[in-house]
């Protein structure tokens, strides 16, 4: 199914999160169909930097404002908003849990009260971890999950899970616009080098010929998305009058030894493989079943793993 283009010149565009890693390329998506885009961040995860480029553009704003205090005010009317805003690292699930529990909750109600104010179609960035451990393998939108409520991962789980259901609370009960993407692992330019996930540091530890630190056995699995396909889907969703959800990702999927062993020779690295604790409440496998985003939005990834991560180690090696 061929999905047209129903967001660009002339439409106004909220992002919130706008200077982190998948939403500032969605900004710059956006930005080149003619939208105007207005991004919001609080900078505890996102970077100016990740924006840096668009300083002189006229049809980008960026407001430093924080979700967990409420929506500030933005004059105008806006045709769609894109909530895109938490941190989504390991490492900030312990440092950062009460920052991700509020912009899921007051966040999220305060972006879907905005959009019913507007009439605005609203798209909810939910994620994989929705699915916590799974038990289904690959995961199909169906399948409702196996989370643990109260690990240490719960605060992100939760609170997107929380999310998903506020966005279709307000379609059901108010008729908005809405949709939801589950995104599964993405990499590419513009992530923060120590942010905990496995491929910036594979990269930022291979291109040092330190030890790569594979946890557990490296037997578990990710399947890998490149940023550029995971935009892509995201504005073909957001085209769509699909409610969702619908995932978004892709099928190369990996093991964490596999994706180390890639690593080490696409840097040409000196680096050994060290294996250390396991976290708690890491997923096993993770691989989306893309056959809703297939037929309703005419998704099909574009970018192999071999080809994303050259992209991302120069980006790293920078």
């Amino acid at each position: 199914m061929a999905v047209t283009q129903r967001y660009g010149d002339g439409h106004r565009i909220l992002v919130s999160g706008g200077a982190g890693f998948v939403p500032s390329h969605t900004v710059d998506a956006l930005l080149a169909r003619g939208c105007e885009v207005v991004a919001i961040d609080n900078f505890i995860t996102g970077s100016r930097d990740n924006v840096a480029h668009l300083a002189d553009e006229p049809r980008f704003t960026l407001i430093e404002a924080d979700l967990a205090d409420g929506l500030p005010p933005l004059p105008g009317r806006f045709d769609a908003i894109l909530h895109m805003a938490s941190p989504a690292s390991p490492t900030d699930f312990a440092k950062l849990p009460l920052e991700i529990l509020k912009v899921g909750s007051i966040g999220t109600m305060a972006l879907l009260d905005r959009a019913v104010d507007d009439a605005a179609r609203f798209l909810m960035a939910s994620t994989s971890e929705a699915y916590g451990d799974p038990l289904v393998h690959p995961q199909p939108e169906s399948y409702w999950g196996n989370v643990n409520p109260n690990g240490i991962r719960s605060v992100y789980d939760e609170s997107k899970r929380f999310s998903e259901a506020a966005t279709m609370a307000y379609h059901r009960f108010h008729g908005l616009d809405t949709a939801i993407v589950r995104i599964f692992n993405t990499y590419g330019p513009r992530m923060r080098p120590d942010d905990g996930r496995a491929i910036p540091a594979f990269i930022n530890q291979a291109l040092r010929d330190l030890p790569l630190t594979v946890h557990g056995s490296g037997a578990q699995t990710r399947s890998i998305t490149y940023v550029d396909d995971l935009v892509r889907g995201i504005l073909l969703l957001l085209d769509s009058t699909e409610t969702g959800p619908i995932n978004c990702g892709t099928e190369h999927e990996l093991s964490m030894l596999e994706l180390a062993e890639l690593i080490i020779r696409l840097t040409d690295s000196e680096s050994k493989i060290e294996m250390v604790e396991r976290p708690s409440d890491d997923p096993e496998k993770r691989r989306p079943d893309l056959t809703l985003a297939r037929e309703k939005l005419g998704y099909e990834p574009r970018v192999g793993p071999e080809e994303g991560l050259r992209k991302t180690i120069e980006f790293f090696a920078k």
